[in-house]
């Protein structure tokens, strides 16, 4: 073995979100997912976070393509922003591949790649890339491990998984082939989803959660039941149809990702609800209560979504009212535990009753716990390992498991967003470092910046205050002003007498800069910031935004 391979992570080791890793070989450069993350409170006004993708823009002639292991958003949803800039084919399961293409095409780039689908145990050169697709279980069907046979041996990126052996479709979590590779050739790196690294024993079988739908549906006849599960959960969509046609129910779906999925889906023979089944949510009220069941977005609280709406009553298709049942078939990704919270109170408030994942066993995790990151560790007996996919305090516990598993401590490499690693025949260690911070995206616009987030952050916690003045260029004599004009500080009908004293410091910090002879304006308005900023603090101990607009007259 003689030819190095690196590794750089642009994304997913600190947080959960914006997965996206590049494997490099003989000069060409491998995308491993592309993915985006939700903004938490501190983010105001921002839609989504995406990746850094500095490094690969400057690289953009090297990328031979894109592998997904999974079509969730934190491994796709940031394709559509990075095919602005490069353009390279993307591989993946078919499903995958569809979830991909709808937020590709929303986003007018489908011209700028390829989606080239792969099977199940597939191996495949890609340019210098020999890649093996290992199929995986998770809550999104046709996941994949990717193994990469490189010079520097087999390097094995586990992808989100969980080791269900009664998988809702029958497609377990290949363990077999990781243990015939390990056998055969080694495993020379395990980079494995460390999201529930924290979480002692073993994961609950998605089929778990069919028999308490099946409990929920039949216990409530004569009630209609909404149901809200993230579009991509197509077996959890399955069992929720399944408990709905069991109980002689109409099932209609509510929100757009929910009936675009849907339909993928059964075009593709992966989910089954006949046609005589299912219905069109503008035909909703056509049927008894008892008889429905729809199917919907906003488990996870989002503003927009379907369920938000409905719980605000501003749901156009639906309108709930006392006996509704409505289930909430998800935990809450971490950070929006208020708005789902809000939601539910919102729910609770129209009259409706409901049942999430806090009162009964209507979700899943689709991560591995402890118990399955150790046979994971155990059957694929690494030489190197990285804890990928978490946040810091995961990826921590992953590497400790590691090592309780028999991982030299030497050998466990605790990476994060920007770190490069190369893999040779002398071992595996960290060479460089890539910019890796977060890329804001507001509306259609990226990179809003850490500057306009600290200005709106002061904004909605401070307020605003605006000062206009117009000022002669010569003489510097006051013409018009000082106006002071104020949102977020105080209201200016109830402080008359302190706008009326914070005017009079601005006339005197003018007066004192242009009697010195300093007539520039930008020292005028520094002045103006400095003196008002004084007064403001020393009267109401706050800090909120001064900008001082010094006209010429």
């Amino acid at each position: 073995m003689t030819d190095s391979v690196r590794i750089t992570f642009l994304g997913g080791l600190g947080e959960i979100g914006r997965n996206c890793a590049c494997i490099e070989q003989d000069g060409r450069i491998m995308i491993l997912d592309c993915g985006l993350m939700f903004p938490d409170a501190e983010m105001p006004g921002v839609d989504l976070v995406l990746p850094d993708f500095t490094w690969l823009r400057q690289n953009a002639s090297r990328v031979e393509g894109c592998i997904l292991t999974h079509g969730h958003e934190d491994h796709i949803g940031a394709l559509g922003f990075l095919l602005r800039d490069l353009s390279f084919p993307i591989y993946g399961s078919a499903l995958t591949l569809g979830l991909a293409k709808n937020r590709i095409d929303e986003a007018g780039m489908l011209g700028r790649t390829k989606l080239i689908a792969v099977a199940d145990g597939e191996r495949r050169r890609i340019g210098p890339f020999d890649c093996e697709f290992i199929p995986v279980t998770h809550s999104v069907p046709h996941g994949f491990a990717t193994a990469f046979h490189t010079p520097q041996g087999v390097i094995l990126h586990s992808g989100d998984f969980k080791l269900d052996l009664t998988p809702v479709d029958g497609r377990v979590t290949d363990l077999a082939r990781i243990g015939a590779i390990a056998k055969e050739s080694g495993i020379r790196l395990l980079l494995a989803d460390s999201t529930n690294a924290e979480e002692p024993g073993h994961t609950v079988s998605e089929r778990n959660v069919g028999k308490v739908l099946r409990e929920i549906f039949a216990a409530n006849p004569g009630k209609r039941i909404v149901t809200a599960c993230f579009a991509s959960h197509i077996h959890r969509i399955q069992q929720i149809a399944d408990a709905a046609i069991a109980n002689g129910r109409t099932i209609a779906t509510l929100g757009r990702s929910m009936m675009k999925n849907v339909a993928l889906a059964r075009d593709m023979d992966l989910l089954h609800i006949p046609d005589a089944s299912l219905v069109d949510i503008e035909k909703i009220d056509q049927f008894p209560a008892g008889k429905v069941c729809v199917i919907s977005t906003g488990s996870q609280g989002e503003p927009m979504s379907a369920l938000s709406l409905m719980a605000a009553g501003e749901n156009k298709w639906l309108k709930l009212a006392e006996d509704d049942v409505v289930i909430l078939s998800a935990h809450a990704i971490p950070g929006n535990e208020y708005s789902v919270n809000k939601v539910i109170d919102g729910l609770y408030r129209l009259g409706a009753e409901v049942v999430h994942s806090g009162m009964a066993d209507v979700h899943v995790t689709g991560h591995a716990m402890q118990g399955e990151l150790k046979t994971l560790l155990s059957i694929a007996k690494p030489e190197h390992f990285i804890p990928v996919h978490g946040e810091f305090r995961h990826l921590t516990h992953h590497a400790r498991l590691a090592m309780e598993m028999g991982v030299p401590v030497a050998n466990v490499l605790l990476a994060e967003d920007g770190d490069v690693v190369e893999l040779t025949e002398k071992g595996l260690d960290f060479v460089d470092s890539v910019p890796s911070g977060y890329l804001y995206v507001d509306g259609i616009v990226g990179d809003v910046g850490h500057g306009v987030l600290r200005d709106r952050k002061v904004l909605a916690e401070e307020g605003v205050i605006v000062v206009v003045v117009a000022v002669d260029a010569t003489t510097g004599e006051i013409l018009t002003g000082p106006e002071i004009i104020t949102r977020g500080w105080v209201h200016a009908p109830e402080a008359e007498d302190l706008l009326e004293e914070a005017r009079q410091r601005v006339t005197d910090a003018l007066a004192s800069t242009t009697d010195a002879g300093n007539l520039d304006f930008d020292t005028l308005k520094r002045q103006i910031r400095q003196a008002l900023g004084r007064f403001v603090n020393e009267k109401t101990k706050r800090r909120p935004m001064i900008v001082p607009v010094v006209m010429e007259a």
